[in-house]
């Protein structure tokens, strides 16, 4: 049996399950856990170490039809500038319970499209967050760039507020799947942002592609990574399309019959991974590269490498603060999300509520069990001694799903001392692999597939 036969016969091109950007993944949270529960974590925060904040701005221009975030279409400034008003009453909410002197290692304003703010706007959220939880010494800040909603005014209003990591939206250059996917951005349009963004000191540059896309196919992406390659990243991220119009309805305008099978879309990863490790990225986890160099290359190689809604991060903060509708913050208590809805997110605030609605309170098991798919989602590898370090004799309760994994995807993994090893030639199934470990069963959960 071939390699790729062995793969299929596995189930990668059939498997749905999480991309553990969280463990428990978010269908497990309830309603069971919601504001009381946020100001209590947002109180018990040591002032002593740094936190990452997470800004949601869920406005676009243009609704590219593959996205499946939670954004929302406008043609007027109107709905943003009341928006930013309603981020800014939140973050008065959040003031009276954090502690005295908390900073903030970590800012990264995601979307939606945060670029469609204008610079008045910029300014007066990032003043607005910084006077709540100023920058640590050593902070990074980054923001999401649609290079069609963003002009030299606005960037240089960011760099002014400290933005210095910008990550770029591209998916595909070529013009047929550009139309297939309701987002036209000429290469022109992207290497001026890029060099306006270098003029204006923001030189760690992260770009973001996609494969599966429709009509999409190896001459495509390989033109494409050529170009992205000439805008010298540091960082490139390249998702697998989920294609779920049951849950992102704009889905519905993507033709079906002309996107990738799922043996082609396995093509497609390999091209892309054999030409950015070829361009001198290095290959982190499932689906990111970087330059050697890059702080996230260094944490992969030192075992730092940590995962988290934003995907693959070297951020080292343990709380991850999100504001804003439907954002999701990290506690050591546990996981919180802000109401979804933006009209139901912004009554909440106004009636003098933390918008928290519905989260998860960890257990020490939940610990364990996360830690363990962590460190098989970026390492490929479940360290046994580690974790019985970590947590005693309790990591035992993992050497049952450790020979399950053994037994089920042989010969792509192999076991020692109770750590288990992923091979190259079966990293496909890292999630799969994963999922051996996740202790939550979540019954009517539609998940992205694993390929």
């Amino acid at each position: 049996m071939t390699h790729i036969a062995k793969l299929q016969s596995l189930g990668l091109f059939d498997a749905r399950v999480p991309r553990y950007t969280s463990y428990p993944a978010a269908p497990v949270f309830t309603g069971a856990v919601g504001a009381e529960f946020q100001a209590e974590a947002i109180r018990a925060l040591d002032p002593a170490v740094p936190i990452s904040v997470y800004i949601h701005v869920p406005f676009c221009e243009r609704l590219c039809w593959f996205c499946a975030c939670r954004t929302q279409g406008t043609q007027t400034l109107a709905p943003v500038e009341a928006y930013v008003g309603t981020l800014l009453q939140e973050l008065k909410l959040v003031a009276a319970h954090l502690p005295k002197g908390v900073r903030m290692g970590r800012l990264h304003w995601g979307g939606g499209t945060p670029t469609i703010l204008t610079p008045e706007l910029i300014h007066r959220l990032a003043q607005a967050i910084k006077a709540v939880i100023p920058f640590a010494e050593h902070y990074e800040f980054s923001v999401e760039i649609d290079p069609m909603m963003v002009d030299e005014a606005k960037i240089r209003a960011l760099s002014e507020e400290g933005m210095n990591r910008a990550s770029i939206g591209i998916q595909d250059f070529t013009d047929i799947v550009q139309s297939a996917i309701g987002r036209e951005q000429p290469f022109e349009a992207t290497k001026a942002c890029v060099d306006m963004l270098r003029h204006y000191g923001v030189h760690s540059l992260n770009t973001d592609l996609v494969y599966g896309l429709p009509h999409q196919n190896r001459e495509s992406l390989a033109a494409t990574i050529d170009k992205v390659l000439s805008l010298q990243p540091d960082r490139v991220a390249i998702f697998g399309y989920a294609h779920v119009p049951w849950m992102a309805k704009r889905q519905k305008l993507i033709d079906e019959a002309v996107l990738p099978n799922d043996m082609e879309r396995h093509e497609l990863a390999n091209l892309a991974a054999r030409l950015f490790t070829e361009g001198g990225f290095e290959r982190i986890g499932i689906d990111h590269f970087a330059r050697p160099e890059d702080s996230m290359a260094v944490a992969s190689r030192n075992g730092k490498l940590r995962r988290n809604f934003q995907g693959y991060v070297d951020d080292e903060c343990p709380t991850l603060l999100g504001i804003g509708a439907s954002s999701i913050s990290k506690f050591e208590q546990g996981y919180l999300q802000n109401t979804a809805a933006t009209a139901a997110y912004i009554k909440q605030i106004e009636a003098g509520e933390l918008p928290g609605y519905r989260g998860h309170r960890m257990t020490e098991a939940d610990r364990l069990h996360g830690r363990a798919i962590e460190m098989i989602m970026c390492d490929f590898h479940l360290d046994m001694p580690a974790l019985k370090a970590r947590f005693g004799d309790a990591a035992d309760d993992l050497l049952q799903r450790v020979a399950e994994a053994e037994r089920q995807f042989a010969p792509f993994v192999s076991t020692e001392g109770g750590s288990l090893t992923i091979a190259p030639e079966g990293r496909a199934l890292c999630r799969m692999i994963a999922k051996t470990f996740d202790a939550y069963e979540t019954p009517g959960a539609r998940y992205s597939q694993a390929s």
